[in-house]
């Protein structure tokens, strides 16, 4: 039988990670970010968390991954990159930035995750 394998530093990082990203809509929403009714990025994002975190199969982590590499192509096609430098609005400003931190750091935490479930596999 197979052993669930335990969340390492690097996936609880990642978890972390998608947690801040999806927060981060909250703050945006606060300050005037104009979303449908139940955002869907923010469903996804949560739902990208519960995954990564409770899914014990080792290529869980990618999951958090493949989410904000689709945020991050999406932040840049719809012209949201504009949000890193807009100073009127404080916290659509301070919410795009932790977005794009956030993106970059899951992804790398995400990779390195998955990597070493791979590599803590024991043979039986």
């Amino acid at each position: 039988m197979k052993q669930p394998i335990s969340l390492s530093l690097a996936g609880k990082l990642t978890v972390a990670a998608l947690l801040v990203a999806a927060l981060r809509f909250a703050i945006q929403i606060v300050f005037g970010l104009t979303v449908p009714t139940i955002p869907p990025g923010l469903v996804i994002l949560l739902v990208a968390a519960a995954l990564v975190a409770f899914l014990w199969q080792r290529w869980a982590p990618t999951v958090g991954v493949v989410v904000v590499v689709f945020m991050l192509v999406g932040f840049f096609a719809s012209g949201a990159l504009v949000n890193l430098f807009d100073s009127a609005r404080l916290g659509v400003l301070a919410g795009a930035w932790v977005q794009f931190i956030v993106v970059l750091a899951t992804i790398v935490t995400g990779i390195v995750a998955t990597v070493q479930k791979y590599r803590s596999r024991t043979s039986v």
